[in-house]
């Protein structure tokens, strides 16, 4: 009998594919995704040295999440924050998602707002 892994797992595996391939760095951090049934996450992070430089939700921002809104939202917010800090270019990190719905959302939403990715 064949065991089917779960769908975070095969998240995971898919994940760590893509992160051995991909890096942040001080010029051009990375944009961290990680989306719960609830909640969306972004984080702007520099690898070389471990720290987050950026973050928002939509837990922060106190909105719903699960929906294309939300996602919308905290894309927007990612974007006028890493304005802030002068961080125009970044290294788009799905974490192992599909780029569509709400992780898609998210990434045009920082986009339109000025991101570069």
């Amino acid at each position: 009998m064949i065991k089917k892994e779960s769908r975070n797992v095969a998240r995971l595996r898919r994940h760590a594919r893509v992160r051995k391939n991909l890096s942040g760095t001080p010029e051009i951090p990375r944009l961290n995704v990680f989306r719960s049934n609830k909640e969306i996450y972004a984080q702007v992070i520099d690898d070389v040295k471990g720290n987050t430089l950026v973050s928002s939700s939509s837990k922060i921002l106190k909105i719903n999440g699960g929906n294309i809104e939300g996602a919308k939202a905290v894309g927007k917010d990612i974007a006028e924050k890493c304005k802030s800090k002068k961080i125009t270019k970044v290294v788009f990190d799905r974490g192992g998602y599909l780029y569509h719905g709400r992780v898609a959302a998210l990434a045009d939403a920082a986009r339109e707002n000025g991101l570069e990715f």
